[in-house]
């Protein structure tokens, strides 16, 4: 951190970014976020913290995601189609690997809760990731407690740890209190990005406005007496 600008103890900026695991635009601004960041010459002086939302809540059943969009929101197939392959274009330029074809929609709240889990143990963004991935590479069902419990384990977690926190609904209360804090916000949509509590970017806005983001964010620190 540059103590030349902030002072030896100053707080890193700080982005809260409401997401959640089935959403495709949600992937694609944390690698547009990421590559931000990375660019950022005081990157080292950001902090990405993840707040759990739900798109789609109350799914009892994974179905393929296509099926879900066109039956449940009405969205043609043909346009469909087509979002798909704008997402999948402009995920590939900040290294994602987009199948959409063997995406399922799922119920993501035990997703959050072993995303949660994992921050407990500083992986939260490394558990986001892997999320993103099981949901829209791989195809898993991001539901399923095994493929759950795996993918901690993956994250270098306990397994007893991971199925302890699914079955006893670990982490209810920071869940609630993060739908709680976007409802407060109006946050209807996601990805959804607030910086040091002050500007919010909605959206898998392009580079350029994360980068912004982030100059302003600087400016107000450096504007402000150690």
């Amino acid at each position: 951190m540059s103590a030349s600008v902030f002072g030896a103890a100053a707080e890193p900026i700080v982005i809260d970014v409401w997401s959640d695991v089935v959403c495709p635009f949600c992937y694609l601004g944390h690698g547009i976020l990421e590559q931000a960041v990375e660019q950022f010459p005081h990157g080292s002086s950001v902090r990405i913290r993840y707040r759990s939302f739900q798109l789609h809540p109350g799914i009892t059943r994974p179905v393929p995601a296509d099926d879900y969009v066109v039956a449940k929101l009405g969205m043609p197939k043909a346009q469909l189609d087509a979002s798909h392959a704008q997402i999948a274009s402009r995920g590939a330029q900040v290294g994602l690997d987009y199948r959409f074809d063997k995406a399922l929609m799922a119920d993501t709240m035990d997703a959050h809760r072993i995303i949660h889990l994992a921050g407990a143990h500083g992986r939260q963004i490394d558990a986001v990731k892997r999320m993103f991935k099981a949901e829209f590479t791989d195809g898993l069902d991001v539901s399923d407690h095994t493929v759950l419990a795996g993918l901690a384990v993956e994250l270098g977690l306990d397994r007893d740890e991971a199925i302890r926190t699914l079955e006893t609904k670990g982490y209810e209360k920071e869940i609630q209190a993060d739908l709680l804090q976007a409802r407060q916000y109006g946050i209807t949509g996601v990805p959804f990005f607030v910086f040091d509590s002050k500007r919010a970017v909605s959206g898998a806005q392009p580079l350029e406005t994360f980068r912004h983001a982030l100059d302003v964010s600087w400016q107000d620190r450096a504007a402000t007496p150690a």
